[in-house]
């Protein structure tokens, strides 16, 4: 059972959560559960008490992935999630940011209000048009992937690839152009394998090397662990295998 109204202790805390993970604007309470969003993240999130700590969300993407198992506590939302100690709640709290702030189509978004007023009837134009999407993508892939190689475990900014599975150039909208499920964050030399069709990657996440690939390439290429999949990652990987993987000796 929600507490209707929040006391004025529990409001300020959940205002302390909302705000400090990017959730700044709020929407008032209903039924003892108060509202934000964000101005740089999708969806909404209510935020409550009712013995345990309480959480309601609305996107989609970020319940699917967030993996988290949802409480039956009525309440906004499409679904909640109950915390028994305020610690827990913070802890989720960055990745569910993360997630909203990448997750299809919140980088279109805010590519579509950087070009809006940009020309692009110029070969020259059209290229500063991409390299914006792909500023944005790299930055939403660093989001996703929380800032890591999740081949290599490598966090170096510097020597991390926004690698596209499906290549931009052979996308047919910008939607899918930056939707972070048609990119991994690799490091530089495992991305320039990808990239050239020398690495792909099966379902489960593990490395299949192109018999062009020679034994001292294939040596350096070292990985920690399987990269973790979504069903829309397998989906442009199959694409990426049958299409660009050198499954031939050159």
């Amino acid at each position: 059972m929600v507490e209707a109204p929040q006391t004025f202790v529990t409001r300020q805390e959940c205002d302390k959560i909302a705000f400090q993970n990017g959730f700044r604007r709020t929407h008032g309470e209903t039924d003892g559960w108060r509202h934000y969003t964000s101005t740089t993240a999708q969806g909404s999130i209510w935020l409550a008490r009712g013995g345990d700590w309480l959480l309601a969300l609305d996107h989609g993407g970020v319940i699917a992935e967030i993996g988290l198992p949802p409480t039956d506590v009525d309440g906004p939302g499409l679904a909640r999630f109950a915390f028994g100690e305020l610690g827990a709640l913070y802890a989720v709290m960055p990745r569910l940011y993360q997630l909203a702030a990448s997750l299809p189509d919140a980088p279109l978004a805010v590519f579509r209000e950087r070009v809006k007023n940009l020309p692009h009837s110029t070969e020259a134009e059209r290229l500063v048009m991409q390299r914006v999407g792909q500023d944005i993508f790299r930055a939403s892939l660093m989001d996703y992937w929380q800032g890591c190689c999740p081949l290599t475990g490598i966090s170096d900014a510097a020597l991390l690839r926004a690698s596209h599975i499906i290549p931009w150039k052979q996308c047919d909208t910008d939607a899918e152009r930056l939707n972070v499920h048609n990119g991994l964050l690799l490091s530089a030399l495992w991305d320039a394998a990808f990239d050239k069709g020398l690495v792909s990657f099966d379902d489960d996440g593990r490395p299949t090397f192109s018999p062009g690939l020679s034994d001292g390439a294939r040596e350096a290429l070292l990985w920690n662990a399987p990269i973790p999949l979504g069903p829309e990652h397998r989906k442009r990987l199959a694409w990426h295998r049958a299409t660009l993987f050198q499954q031939d000796q050159q």
